[in-house]
């Protein structure tokens, strides 16, 4: 039978119950598993030894014993003589050792009661009222101390504040040639491009890094010859974006910036530009393509519809003769008291990141729920703005708001980051088991695994809650640590924590101090949570956490 780890206590509680004077039933013992009874997972479980001595029942007897705390009875168990008729446990005139068990669910009136056990004995019509006995203390509340420190999550943002951006312009060539026709620098994206250019020389928030010039042939004619073709194509593109550079006074755009791709028949923009045309023979030229491989064969298949081809000629085969310029730099993005700033004047200029990262510059939970309830107006789908005013609800305390906007970013999809919101608040309203199965469902983040382990301390298993609280330094932790007789490290646990200094710290340290039998531990540490906490006298003087210092004269003055 498991024993009390109390260090340097007595380790069983052992009680006679006596009824002598009645010839029915002698005196019996119980052998207590845990004295005081304590409460685990909102029930409250006894396990008692009863011997039964030598000659301690008549042959013929039949007793019925009750175990009883505050207002709660226990199983009865029914024990008989070896010719007593009944269903009890047969005791012979050797007597013999009886386990006894039972669960039943917590009862705040079991706190400052005592376990009772009570009966009768009877022998045929004889029958005597077994004595009230008082077999052990109850009950250790311990487990209620759990904190709601449980952990919410925000929606996260995906801010950058430098970005990889692509400014793009094109370049169009006639039929099998490669030279760059003047027309072409009067074409608004190229005139875009020089400005662009222009600006990126003396914009401290632009930083250009390369040139990509991918450049293509129609298909046809010879494969051969198209390489041979897009590649001087690329040539052709990168000396024209030069003299764009020269014009735009850009000097880094002058040098070794560019990265000439060429990549010859273009099929894929052919495959492209017919599908989104009116050609009429289209479905049919799509089978070609899908049939043959060979770029030659597909040519070949294609000029025999001559009409269709002529088309294609016109409409599709000119702007496959090109080159991209592709212009790639680094975007900075505002700074931190620019985003601010357009954060009160005009909010609808930023983007979904910005706002969610400007919610993150400052503490005030006002202004976290300004910038997300903007997020809700100006992106409304999405689930972010929603879970975030939730979360800054639940920090101010307000459950019922919270609980209906995490609501409403569950309606826009399934997130981790709400599955473990709902789950926290469905376990703080009461509904471990809602809260236990929506945190099981929102990933394995640290966050939700502590919060998994603040559940498992209320159903009693400390060791998972232990285990799911990993390194964090915590009360809740420290008490997960107490409740598994894990002294030294609740101790080490509780004295890292916030709650270090606190009443409730300073109480739970009182606890470990009893649980090892030191007294200075318990007295030290009972004055400096009463100190900051006046309400705790009151409970240390009837928790039986202290009980074996009830009678100590320091002990009272203290809880006084």
């Amino acid at each position: 039978m498991k024993k009390n780890s109390f260090k340097g206590l007595v380790a069983v509680a052992l009680i006679g119950a006596s009824v002598t004077g009645c010839k029915l039933l002698g005196d019996l013992d119980y052998e207590l598993d845990h004295d005081p009874v304590q409460m685990h997972g909102d029930s409250v479980r006894v396990k008692v030894t009863v011997t039964v001595p030598k000659k301690g029942i008549h042959k013929k007897v039949v007793a019925e014993i009750t175990p009883k705390l505050g207002n709660t009875e226990f199983k009865m168990i029914t024990i008989q003589g070896e010719k007593a008729e009944g269903n009890g446990i047969v005791v012979p005139k050797d007597g013999k050792k009886i386990s006894y068990e039972d669960v039943v669910p917590y009862d705040p009136s079991m706190e400052n009661a005592d376990l009772n056990i009570s009966g009768t004995a009877r022998k045929k019509k004889k029958e005597i009222e077994v004595p009230e006995t008082k077999i052990a203390d109850g009950t250790i509340v311990t487990p209620f101390w759990v904190q709601p420190d449980d952990k919410p999550l925000l929606g996260n943002d995906a801010f950058q504040r430098v970005t990889e951006e692509v400014t793009k312009a094109q370049i169009n060539y006639a039929k099998a040639k490669f030279n760059v026709r003047s027309g072409e620098y009067r074409d608004q994206d190229i005139k875009d491009l020089q400005a662009f250019m222009e600006d990126a020389q003396t914009n401290v928030k632009v930083e250009p890094k390369r040139v990509d010039l991918i450049s293509y042939a129609s298909p046809e004619g010879e494969v051969a010859k198209n390489n041979d073709l897009a590649g001087n194509r690329a040539t052709s593109g990168k000396e024209a974006s030069i003299k764009i550079a020269k014009k735009a006074k850009n000097e880094k755009l002058q040098g070794e910036v560019y990265n000439p791709q060429p990549k010859g028949e273009d099929w894929d923009g052919f495959a492209a530009l017919l599908d989104s045309s009116d050609i009429a023979d289209k479905e049919l030229i799509k089978r070609v393509l899908t049939m043959y491989k060979d770029p030659a064969t597909r040519e070949a298949e294609i000029k025999k519809m001559a009409k269709t081809y002529r088309e294609l000629e016109r409409k599709i085969l000119p702007p496959l003769r090109r080159t991209q310029i592709h212009l790639v730099y680094d975007l900075t993005g505002y700074s931190d008291e620019e985003l601010i700033a357009l954060s009160k004047s005009n909010p609808d200029t930023l983007t979904v990141e910005e706002l969610l990262f400007t919610a993150t510059l400052g503490e005030d939970m006002n202004e976290k729920l300004r910038l997300y309830k903007e997020v809700q107006r100006i992106y409304p789908e999405d689930w972010r703005g929603y879970n975030n005013v939730g979360y800054v609800y639940y920090m101010q305390n307000k459950l019922d708001d919270a609980k209906a906007e995490f609501e409403k970013a569950a309606a826009k999809g399934d997130h981790d980051e709400v599955f473990n919101n709902l789950g926290i608040v469905a376990r703080i309203q009461g509904d471990r088991k809602k809260g236990k199965e929506l945190l099981e469902k929102s990933g394995g983040s640290d966050e939700t695994k502590y919060n998994l382990g603040i559940i498992a301390i209320q159903d009693g298993d400390y060791e998972t809650a232990i285990s799911n609280m990993g390194d964090k330094k915590t009360f809740n932790k420290a008490l997960a640590q107490v409740l598994s007789e894990q002294y030294d490290d609740a101790l080490a646990t509780i004295d890292g924590s916030d709650d270090k200094e606190t009443a409730i710290g300073y109480y739970l340290k009182a606890i470990i101090g009893s649980r090892q039998g030191n007294f200075d531990m318990v007295k030290n540490n009972l004055k400096s949570a009463v100190s900051k906490d006046s309400s705790l006298k009151a409970k240390a003087a009837k928790d039986r956490e202290f009980i074996k210092f009830f009678e100590n004269g320091e002990f009272q003055a203290i809880v006084q």
